[in-house]
């Protein structure tokens, strides 16, 4: 499938087969993808829970108000982020970098997040929210269905998949087979409206 293709056919779809799987070759065609998701100085801060106990994925349909594609899709995607992996030995996110450059960004690395937790737990979500977006489009061009989720109790959700302390949880995703087309688009605002140039 197209790129833009997928762009467009990628809706946020709540009613799943719950007798479909997925292949474990498409499953894992689908984490492969994760791992090219881009994250700034490559500190590849993403950390995803693929949840496939069934027991598991039921306690997290109650910790997200009973929604019923926590359990019915496919596949269940806990994006989290790793808000200290900056400093956990950030040398081998450049090893196969050429000298000096290695130890150059190695240096800008600690100089930018060090003290700074504000950055660091906003970069964490933007690193997630990036490779959600590769996830769901990566499925669509599969012919999947996908609904990124923000509805659910993020400390219980954390008990429940033994989130360090040092993490944080930033949305699931699902993917499966749809059984119900999404909603009709809602609308959108004036192209003017959304996109400045140059200034606001």
């Amino acid at each position: 499938m197209e790129v833009f293709e997928a762009i467009e056919k990628r809706r946020a779809v709540k009613h799943y087969d719950p007798d479909y799987a997925m292949s474990d070759e498409e499953t894992n065609k689908l984490l492969d993808a994760l791992r090219l998701s881009p994250t700034a100085f490559n500190i590849q801060n993403t950390r995803i829970v693929l949840v496939k106990d069934p027991a598991q994925r039921q306690k997290l349909r109650e910790a997200a108000w009973d929604q019923a594609q926590v359990t019915d899709a496919s596949a269940l995607f806990v994006f989290c982020a790793d808000i200290k992996a900056w400093e956990k030995n950030p040398a081998r996110y450049w090893e196969t970098a050429p000298e000096p450059m290695r130890g150059q960004l190695v240096q800008m690395i600690g100089q930018y997040y060090g003290g700074r937790e504000w950055v660091q737990r906003d970069e964490a979500l933007r690193s997630c929210a990036i490779a959600a977006q590769t996830l769901m489009l990566a499925a669509r061009s599969l012919g999947y269905d996908t609904c990124p989720m923000d509805g659910f109790d993020y400390d219980k959700v954390g008990e429940i998949i033994g989130l360090p302390q040092d993490h944080l949880v930033a949305m699931f995703v699902v993917v499966g087979k749809g059984t119900k087309e999404a909603y009709p688009r809602g609308g959108f605002i004036p192209r003017e409206e959304a996109v400045k140039i140059d200034r606001f």
